[in-house]
């Protein structure tokens, strides 16, 4: 089993032993890509939200992939925060809104509220700018510069956006009605702090297209959620700029090369946010990244990493830990993808990873 990478160390979580048993159940979904201003697929037209669609992931993704992803401790810590015992910066506490979208999805109150307990802690280290506390990690030799703020504040915000969307859409949204509306003027001080450092943005990540996207993510969901179309403008503008940062054959570039883990990730953040911010050239060039996805997926299911740039080959690290491919989000990439575009091959791949 490979070392669990930076993300995966955030959810606390264990790849599922038959991840996807059900694939052929979810092929009749989709037909083409847009409806109705929905990033979702013509077949796909009787599920009015991502929501829907998590609901019919296999039964095996729900409790593997999307739901076991551990609790907050008492403290609302996750990740690395909690195996430290204390708190470093927002970014490591994204995979409490995983868990918020797994317990949702399956259903589980109790685990949600449970979940929400890291968005709590989390903004509770908000402070005057609007960003949060950035402490120094074991790894980095200076203090956290401004940009690296910015940069852990919109990794948060991405996917907080993205499970706050989830919750709205589903039958939860009573249950958290108060909470969502309570926590909207943080979160718009939140947005304009990583707005205000727009330009740093792409200086600091422009040489990973996946950074672009996660940033794009952030914009985008949050400008929906806010009803704020600076936001949104910001997320097409960095989605613009990340589609520039491909090859010739479309694989999406990390530092001057391709690599197997964050071509995935850049798949899958893209395709989230567009579910929500529908872009039919994005559409276009996910399908062309997906191509030389496919053939990284060895027989026994490891993902290659001969000639990648930045995971599973001792080029990076993070808290001390080589970094290594994000399993999670390639299986996550492969079902989303299979499930949008009609490709059940992409679900088995899903399946095999």
């Amino acid at each position: 089993m490979p070392l669990l990478s930076d993300c995966e160390q955030h959810l606390n979580t264990n790849p599922p032993a038959t991840p996807f048993p059900h694939r052929k159940a979810l092929a009749p979904l989709v037909c083409a890509f847009f409806v109705a201003g929905l990033g979702l697929p013509a077949t796909a037209a009787s599920f009015a939200s991502e929501y829907e669609l998590l609901r019919h992931l296999p039964t095996a993704a729900l409790s593997g992939v999307i739901t076991n992803t551990g609790v907050p401790d008492g403290q609302g810590f996750i990740g690395f925060h909690q195996q430290q015992g204390k708190w470093f910066e927002a970014g490591m506490q994204r995979g409490g809104c995983w868990m918020l979208i797994g317990a949702v999805v399956a259903g589980d109150e109790k685990r949600a509220d449970e979940a929400w307990r890291s968005i709590d802690a989390t903004f509770a280290h908000q402070v005057e700018d609007g960003g949060f506390l950035s402490v120094q990690r074991p790894e980095i030799l200076h203090k956290p510069t401004r940009a690296e703020r910015v940069e852990t504040a919109f990794f948060y915000l991405q996917e907080l956006g993205h499970a706050i969307l989830v919750v709205q859409a589903s039958p939860m949204e009573g249950h958290f009605h108060d909470r969502i509306v309570a926590l909207k003027p943080q979160m718009r001080r939140a947005c304009a702090f990583i707005q205000s450092g727009r330009d740093g943005i792409v200086k600091k990540v422009g040489h990973t297209a996946n950074r672009l996207f996660i940033a794009a993510k952030a914009f985008g969901l949050c400008g929906i959620i806010l009803n704020d179309e600076e936001l949104k403008a910001t997320s097409r503008q960095l989605v613009a700029l990340a589609l520039k940062r491909r090859d010739a054959d479309g694989v999406f570039i990390e530092k001057r090369g391709r690599d197997s883990s964050y071509n995935a990730v850049s798949v899958l953040m893209s395709q989230v946010l567009a579910i929500y911010q529908p872009d039919p050239v994005l559409d276009a060039a996910l399908v062309q990244a997906m191509v030389w996805e496919r053939t990284r997926v060895q027989p026994t299911g490891e993902v290659e990493v001969k000639g990648n740039t930045r995971t599973g080959v001792g080029k990076e690290s993070y808290m001390g830990r080589p970094k290594n491919v994000n399993y999670r989000e390639v299986i996550l990439t492969f079902c989303y993808f299979g499930m949008i575009h009609d490709t059940p091959d992409d679900l088995a791949l899903a399946e095999k990873v």
